[in-house]
């Protein structure tokens, strides 16, 4: 149970920090309003007034890591350096955040959560809006979705070099130069010559 002392204006936020201790401990099955009001130190009724139930908070907590991925992102991305550089930057700044936080990882791509909030789907668009803000502007002669591509096989490439790290299939010190050579592929592929515009 948390010592930290709160009031009702930032019960939502110790209920969210204590959901996500939960959610790496014991995964998403773990996670339950009346364990979390224990461990708050409320009445089993309080978190309710924040989440209607157990899929609302599912949402606030895949609506945050979003939040918290695009964050990280963006910050990767203020380096004033050369392209690759920077998406090497971006790349691994992304796959340090899926292995550290793998169960909520998990959580912001499950297709249901995604489904059941707008508010996920708008964090989810803003994390892809920056990815692509990155590649420079939209070439309008185009016509081949090669930026979307491009970016989901990013999110694609990074997820999965990140859940081979989480597994235990690939060693933690390897990642950097899967990392490495997955952006090294990508952004001299022909598709990527297509998505990235900026030089």
């Amino acid at each position: 149970m948390t010592d930290r002392p709160f009031h009702h204006g930032n019960l939502r936020a110790v209920l969210l920090e204590e959901a996500e201790a939960v959610l790496r401990q014991d995964g998403v099955d773990g996670l339950s309003l009346r364990d979390l009001a224990r461990r708050a130190g409320v009445s089993h009724g309080a978190p309710r007034s924040h989440f209607a139930d157990r899929q609302a908070l599912l949402d606030a907590l895949a609506e945050r890591g979003f939040a918290r991925l695009t964050t990280t992102v963006q910050r990767a991305l203020a380096h004033d350096e050369p392209l690759r550089a920077q998406f090497d930057r971006v790349a691994h700044a992304y796959v340090d955040f899926a292995v550290d936080d793998a169960a909520l990882m998990e959580l912001m791509f499950q297709a249901k959560t995604a489904a059941a909030s707008a508010a996920v789907g708008e964090a989810a668009t803003r994390l892809f809006g920056t990815l692509d803000a990155a590649m420079g502007p939209a070439d309008p002669d185009d016509g081949t979705g090669a930026r979307e591509r491009f970016t989901l096989l990013f999110a694609a490439s990074m997820q999965g070099i990140a859940a081979l790290v989480a597994s235990g299939r690939v060693p933690r010190a390897r990642a950097d130069a899967l990392v490495d050579d997955a952006m090294e592929a990508m952004l001299t592929s022909d598709l990527g010559a297509r998505a990235v515009t900026r030089h």
